[in-house]
């Protein structure tokens, strides 16, 4: 028998580097799992890992052993159906009658299939991988963190530009104070008995060599005193500056999403990975972040998430009804001057002639003086509607609001780009 050693010596970042080549060799089955996991995935929980199960069929490598070699039969025991000779019906569907029970599954609760768990960078890489995402913004999307430096103190090191003065003087000033306190307690008491004595030092006698002596020592001690550093290494105290993340910036974002009866799943699936793409960056930029979603067709109304994706609730077309209740929203709860309004609006753009004209008009005097940013993604893949047509005489006077088309969802996240790409000085 044939035995391989592998005596290769082992490397610190090998569980890491076996799992990349893992993610590489069954990229199409875990890109296919990220996919549905995505379909079900609520826009909050985007920012976060996924389970992931692979087939075990999937996972199959070629094995080599020894051969029995020769003719051979068998029978196994408990057989009451087969004889000797009899010729075995091949099962239906296949060879593989006998590899098991059941389906392999995707959900991981079958007990043949393996069973992974995604970290959240991974997740990411492979959710914009499906956007095809250029890599270098891909990778500051997954990673970018912005902190703000702090006061927090003093501390006893640090770069001379930070160095406190007033702190380093205070501190030098207690230390002269308490290593010259006994010396200066000494002054005084010798002080008061020069005092008693009088001016005895010229004449001979005991009170002479006596007022004398008081003299030297206070001579000794002042120079103790004056020995003193003024200022030394210890007592330097620099501003101590931590970084931490950006405090708590509000931020809003309204999500307007056609619902009429010319938007159909697929439009609507498209909306949604659109938003998703918008929740992620918003939360990359503030730590408190709330979402509105209006979903409209003759009539607007604020839902939940889950009602703004999933209902089947639709109609005619009336895009204004969402603009109005927008504007209404805002001026009640995010009119404070406390808050960063964002809008992002999706839809198939085909609504009534009358009605895009006043959409305009509310976007552009109403709703857009209110806002940091508001974009409107166009979903068609046929010519531009009415209201793209109105929307584009706002694209001019406002320089805070964007357009773009989405033709096919391979566009979903170059219009993204185009439409939050950082200005250049």
């Amino acid at each position: 028998m044939m035995r391989i050693i592998d005596r290769r010596f082992d490397s610190r970042n090998k569980s890491a580097v076996n799992r990349q080549r893992f993610m590489r060799r069954f990229r199409q089955q875990i890109r296919k799992a990220v996919a549905e996991a995505i379909q079900g995935r609520s826009i909050r929980d985007l920012d976060a890992g996924e389970q992931v199960s692979i087939p075990t069929k999937d996972l199959s490598e070629p094995s080599f052993q020894h051969g029995r070699g020769g003719v051979w039969e068998q029978v196994f025991s408990g057989n009451d159906q087969f004889a000797t000779g009899d010729r075995v019906a091949r099962p239906l569907g296949g060879g593989g009658g006998g590899a098991g029970k059941g389906k392999a599954s995707q959900d991981g609760e079958h007990e043949d299939d393996f069973v992974f768990q995604l970290s959240r960078d991974e997740f990411l890489e492979l959710f914009f991988d499906d956007l095809e995402l250029p890599r270098l913004v891909r990778t500051q999307l997954a990673t970018i963190t912005d902190f703000k430096t702090r006061r927090a103190g003093f501390t006893s090191s640090g770069t001379p530009a930070n160095i406190n003065i007033v702190r380093s003087m205070r501190g030098a000033l207690s230390r002269r104070l308490a290593l010259g306190a006994p010396s200066q307690a000494r002054l005084r008491e010798l002080q008061r008995e020069l005092d008693e004595l009088g001016d005895q030092e010229a004449e001979e006698g005991e009170d002479g060599r006596k007022a004398r002596t008081i003299r030297l020592e206070m001579e000794r001690l002042r120079a103790r005193i004056e020995q003193i550093p003024f200022i030394d290494s210890f007592d330097l105290r620099y501003n101590n500056r931590v970084r931490e993340p950006r405090p708590t910036t509000q931020a809003v974002m309204f999500c307007v999403m056609d619902v009429s009866g010319s938007m159909d799943e697929e439009r609507k699936a498209t909306a949604k990975r659109f938003f998703m793409l918008l929740h992620l960056f918003l939360t990359r930029s503030y730590e408190h972040i709330e979402l509105v979603f209006i979903r409209h067709h003759t009539v607007a109304k604020e839902t939940d998430e889950d009602e703004f994706f999933h209902s089947r609730e639709s109609g005619g077309t009336v895009v204004s009804s969402a603009l109005v209740l927008m504007r209404d929203i805002i001026r009640e709860r995010y009119g404070n001057g406390q808050w960063n309004i964002y809008g992002a609006q999706a839809s198939d753009g085909d609504n009534w002639d009358n009605d895009s004209p006043v959409c305009r008009k509310l976007l552009g005097d109403e709703i857009l003086p209110w806002c940091q940013y508001f974009a409107y993604i166009e979903i068609t893949s046929s010519e531009p509607q009415n209201l793209w047509r109105e929307y584009q005489k706002l694209a001019g006077e406002h320089d805070n609001f964007a357009m773009q088309r989405i033709l096919t969802p391979g566009d979903i996240y170059p219009v993204f780009r185009e439409l939050f790409r950082k200005a250049t000085a």
